[in-house]
């Protein structure tokens, strides 16, 4: 009985390792603005805000590049990215940033960073607008 509970528990054990896939993202991470401020402000991140145009025009994160979340080729023009590098995203409010980052888990992103409150309270923290 003892060696039964034994291999039952290593059989378990070898299950839960085996599919605990390290191609892809298991978590997204949210970051603090403060955080997310120390991180970006490096020129080598992929940084991503996925608002409107419109509203990317009107003040973003310095190099930050504009793919849209609501575009019908968000995944297209996400795919043009590292796949292999971590993405750090922000929206507004973190609303769409989130629904972005559970897309671009299920495309293959290995690193996925979010803005924790978005670009609204960005701005209202007193951190730099960019642009």
């Amino acid at each position: 009985m003892k060696k039964l509970s034994i291999l039952f528990g290593l059989t378990i054990i070898l299950f839960f390792t085996a599919c605990n896939d390290s191609s892809v993202a298991q978590e997204i991470h949210l970051l603090s603005r403060q955080e997310y401020h120390d991180v970006t402000a490096k020129k080598d991140v992929q940084l991503v805000d996925v608002r409107t145009p419109e509203e990317f025009a009107e003040g973003h994160l310095d190099n930050a590049k504009n793919i849209n979340v609501l575009e019908t080729d968000f995944i297209t023009q996400a795919e043009k990215l590292n796949l292999d590098e971590p993405i750090y995203l922000y929206c507004r409010s973190g609303k769409r940033s989130a629904k972005a980052a559970l897309i671009l888990k299920d495309v293959g992103f290995k690193e996925i960073y979010d803005m924790n409150g978005g670009y609204i309270h960005w701005v209202e923290d007193g951190f730099q607008d960019k642009n």
